[in-house]
């Protein structure tokens, strides 16, 4: 197996492209007001815009020149059975926080990683209106703008604590007896997972139904900056499967996922029927 590293030129070549998209984006964008870009909805009312379209194309030609075996699974791609017959396939939100995006928020990011049998070897989440780049490579650290990161190394959650998560999981959580300080709606889920990852965030949560393009680079990057993304089941997430969708996820530094792990696991079952 390849062992990659920050230096290596597909890692180089991986993260200008990302940035590149991210520029794309950028274009339509306007801080503090509606997007340039046309806004359709898709079945269910999610909106996606000309510049996720326009990202997710760029892309896809890229990446298919960097690594042409590879599969593809992107929000914005019909999903395709062929993926399941590739050991490597190329993981991509365009942007991760559309509707912010649309009305001017600055919190959204291009998300991508290659995930290489099941779990990610780069990953990448590029927040352009931001300027913040997020890169990890399996076995060689993460880094932010190009400084290592690491997790919070808080020994529990206090009162304190950052803690960015629903309103309604926030206050389940509650009830199983952690204490947090809830901090402001991350509209992006990569990148409320990279912010746990920085340590701007002490631990992250995140409801159903997230799938695979919204988790896996930031999954990468919070592992090897200290941390641990999971369901309720506490086993590392699996990406490029038939179901691409998630549980109940929570991110955090190893030292305190345990306990977290467990809080979320007691109050889901006082819960159900």
């Amino acid at each position: 197996m390849t062992v990659l590293s920050h230096a290596d030129d597909l890692v180089a070549s991986f993260h200008e492209a990302v940035r590149r998209a991210g520029d794309i984006a950028l274009g339509f964008f306007r801080p503090g007001q509606r997007t340039t870009a046309r806004v359709t909805h898709k079945e269910g009312g999610s909106p996606v815009t000309e510049a996720d379209l326009l990202v997710d194309a760029f892309l896809r030609t890229e990446f298919a020149r960097l690594l042409p075996d590879a599969g593809w699974l992107s929000e914005e791609t019909e999903d395709s059975e062929d993926r399941l017959t590739r050991s490597e396939v190329l993981v991509l939100d365009p942007i991760d926080g559309t509707r912010a995006f649309a009305l001017g928020e600055k919190t959204w990011a291009v998300a991508a990683a290659l995930v290489r049998d099941g779990r990610p070897q780069i990953g990448i989440v590029h927040a352009p209106a931001l300027k913040q780049s997020y890169v990890a490579v399996r076995g060689a650290g993460a880094r932010l703008n190009g400084a290592p990161i690491q997790v919070s190394q808080l020994a529990a959650l206090e009162a304190g604590s950052k803690v960015g998560a629903p309103m309604f999981l926030a206050e389940e959580l509650r009830l199983a007896g952690l204490k947090f300080s809830l901090q402001p709606r991350v509209p992006s889920l990569a990148m409320r997972i990279v912010y746990v990852a920085s340590g701007t965030l002490d631990a992250g949560f995140a409801s159903e139904n997230s799938n695979d393009w919204d988790i896996a680079a930031a999954d990468l990057i919070l592992e090897e900056a200290g941390g641990r993304l999971a369901s309720l089941d506490g086993c590392d997430l699996v990406y490029n499967r038939v179901e691409t969708r998630h549980g109940l996820l929570a991110a955090a530094p190893l030292q305190i996922y345990p306990a977290i792990n467990h809080a979320m696991r007691r109050t889901r079952n006082a819960f159900e029927p």
